[in-house]
């Protein structure tokens, strides 16, 4: 697929488009119980057609609730979501409907072949009989899983199935494609192409967001960085156009030490409350 996207870069996306969310995401709460903290507070953050956008924190920073809550897996208490201008949950056909979404677990229909399971997820998204191999030859150059294709998902590696998820959701080209952790266990080859890819879609004027807490990856592939900490939103940065500004900026050093500030603050915290 990557040979046959245009090379625009995502500047390059009309204007009038970039200018239109693709997501909107105002105030996002949610708890699993009502007894329990928040598992996410107050996460307010907006992505647009060109844009790659990541989510970064600790394991158990609210990433992977954050974008389970996007995707409507999930119920939410407080706030707003939309995705192309429909309302998650008043309209969840509609904003799911040009969606593709790759889990952290990589859940598939295991007792499906990998061509049974791209066939079902082009006809669940409506996609034509007449393009259906196209795309999957336009796929297969990207993730190359060659003959197991036809093997049961059940024989499938790790990496594999996390294979066949990307595949699945990319049959019908969303404008919006979500992966929660997707480099995470990939061979080094399909991790080059991955990257590549995901810059080449996001330059067609596709939306990508993805959550991680690969400091690298995030710094090779993003333009913005939305970062969680405990569950609440703490900056969003414009990691391309700092870069840019400043070729000797340290990413890696910014995140680790707002980390280590965080921490020794939790922990002063912790012992003025034992003090009392």
């Amino acid at each position: 697929m990557a040979k046959n996207i245009k090379q625009n870069e995502a500047q390059n996306v009309p204007q009038q488009k970039r200018d239109i969310p693709v997501v909107e995401i105002v105030g996002l709460c949610k708890k699993y119980s009502k007894k329990a903290d928040y598992a996410v507070r107050d996460v307010s953050f907006s992505c647009y057609a060109g844009e790659i956008v990541g989510l970064l924190g600790h394991n158990g920073a609210g990433k992977s609730t954050t974008l389970k809550c996007l995707e409507g897996m999930l119920p939410f208490e407080e706030g707003e979501i939309r995705i192309g201008g429909h309302d998650v949950k008043r309209e969840p056909i509609a904003a799911k409907a040009d969606m593709g979404f790759v889990t952290d677990n990589h859940a598939v229909f295991v007792k499906m072949t990998g061509t049974e399971y791209l066939s079902f997820m082009a006809t669940v998204y409506r996609v034509p009989q007449e393009v259906r191999r196209q795309r999957y030859e336009e796929l297969e150059k990207i993730f190359c899983l060659g003959d197991a294709v036809n093997n049961l998902i059940s024989s499938y590696s790790h990496g594999m199935r996390q294979k066949i998820c990307m595949m699945g959701s990319l049959m019908h080209r969303p404008h919006l494609w979500i992966l929660d952790e997707p480099l995470t266990g990939l061979d080094p080859r399909t991790m080059k192409a991955v990257r590549e890819f995901m810059k080449q879609y996001a330059a067609e004027g596709n939306c990508i967001i993805f959550s991680s807490h690969a400091l690298a990856n995030v710094a090779q592939i993003c333009d913005r960085v939305v970062l969680i900490r405990r569950g609440q939103q703490i900056d969003q940065l414009n990691i391309k156009q700092m870069m840019k500004d400043n070729p000797e900026f340290d990413f890696e050093g910014y995140f680790l030490e707002g980390e280590r500030l965080a921490a020794e603050e939790m922990e002063r915290k912790a012992q003025e409350g034992d003090a009392k």
